[in-house]
């Protein structure tokens, strides 16, 4: 069984061009990917072809991964299921459907139970990041959610580089140690 921070390993390799990376989170990966775009397109041949594209899209798109202390799986759930309803959308497109079977194309955005799984996570997450002291959880909170550079973090608090990412190091050890209990 592929943990989640194996699969972030793999994402990360990838961004670097690591082939074998992309060829293990194929691996890992690829029938849940599969089934996503199965279940928004309704066509086993549409949606094994969608399934190449998507990791071909994920190879080029593996730098913009952040980890964030969610699940990478949902990152590349995200990946797959915008992919799959693009191509549903241009299947649809094609056809010039009627304006009544344009209201049945998924918008993209989370449904109410993919909302509230979110919302519980980012709850889970909050509570979390409490555990850690302010200016850890606030330095966490500057690199992977406002995207703010190690160096300037390094200025804001005062502290030398290597002290910032020994901080968000531990931090995110610590993040993923209560996210699993």
């Amino acid at each position: 069984m592929t943990r989640l921070t194996d699969i972030e390993d793999m994402i990360a390799r990838m961004a670097l061009g690591d082939r074998r990376a992309l060829s293990a989170l194929y691996d890992a990966t690829s029938a849940k990917l599969f089934g996503v775009a199965l279940r928004v397109l309704n066509d086993r041949s549409e949606a094994e072809d969608a399934l190449q594209e998507i990791y071909v899209k994920l190879w080029r798109n593996a730098d913009r991964y952040r980890v964030n202390g969610l699940s990478p799986m949902t990152w590349l759930i995200t990946v797959a299921r915008n992919h799959a309803i693009d191509r549903l959308r241009a299947r649809r497109a094609s056809r010039a459907a009627p304006i009544h079977e344009a209201a049945e194309v998924a918008d993209g955005a989370p449904n109410p139970e993919e909302a509230m799984l979110a919302a519980a996570e980012r709850g889970r997450i909050g509570a979390c990041l409490g555990t850690l002291p302010p200016d850890r959880a606030d330095a966490i909170r500057r690199a992977y959610l406002g995207g703010e550079a190690y160096a300037d973090l390094s200025r804001r608090y005062g502290v030398p580089l290597n002290t910032v990412r020994t901080w968000l190091r531990r931090g995110l050890l610590k993040l993923r140690e209560c996210m699993a209990s």
